[in-house]
C-alpha cells in the first residue's frame, strides 16, 4: 500500500494598509476589501496605518497601500507607518509584492515619488505603477482601487508574485 504525504497549503495573506479619513477614502477601502473577498481566497488584513507595524508586513505575502496626498505629499498617517517600521523591514522583506493607490487632490507626484523611494529602499517588488486617483471625486475611483487590489491579491494567490 502506498501512502502519499501532502503538504498542507497555506492561505496567502495580504496586508491592506488603508488610510481612510473621509467617506470617499472609506469607499475606496471598502471597494478593495469587497473585491478581494468576493474574488479570491486570500486572507485579507485591513488596517489603518496607525494600527499596523513591521511584524504585520513581515507576516503578509503581499501589501496594498491606500493613502491620501496632503499638501503634495504622502499622508502623515502612512508616513508614520513607514517611520516606525522601515528599519525593521529593511534587509528582511526584500521581494515583497506591493501595490499602492493615492487619493490625490493635486497630481500625486510627490506622494508617488515618496512611495516609490520607500519601495526601492526596502527592495519591495512593485507589481503595478502607483494608481493616482486625482482631482475632483469621480464615482469610478472605487472600481480603479478595487482593480488594483484585486490584481495584486489574485497574483499572490496564484503564485505569480
Amino acid at each position: 500500500m502506498t501512502t502519499s504525504m501532502t503538504t498542507p497549503m497555506t492561505t496567502p495573506q495580504i496586508l491592506f494598509i488603508a488610510h481612510a479619513p473621509s467617506p470617499n477614502t472609506a469607499a475606496l477601502r471598502d471597494a478593495v476589501t469587497a473585491a478581494i473577498h468576493a474574488e479570491t481566497a486570500v486572507r485579507l488584513i485591513t488596517r489603518s496605518p496607525f494600527d499596523v507595524g513591521a511584524e504585520d508586513a513581515l507576516d503578509a505575502d503581499g501589501v496594498i497601500i491606500g493613502t491620501t496626498e496632503n499638501i503634495g505629499a504622502m499622508a502623515g498617517a502612512t508616513k508614520d507607518f513607514f517611520d516606525r517600521s522601515y528599519n525593521d523591514l529593511l534587509e528582511v522583506s526584500a521581494g515583497k509584492p506591493v501595490a499602492a493607490y493615492i487619493r490625490a487632490g493635486l497630481d500625486g507626484t510627490g506622494t508617488t515619488r515618496g512611495l516609490e523611494s520607500i519601495f526601492t529602499g526596502l527592495r519591495w517588488r512593485q507589481t503595478h505603477p502607483v494608481t493616482v486617483l486625482k482631482g475632483a471625486w469621480d464615482d469610478g475611483f472605487p472600481a480603479k482601487a478595487a482593480e488594483l487590489g484585486l490584481t495584486l491579491a489574485a497574483g499572490v494567490e496564484l503564485g505569480l508574485y
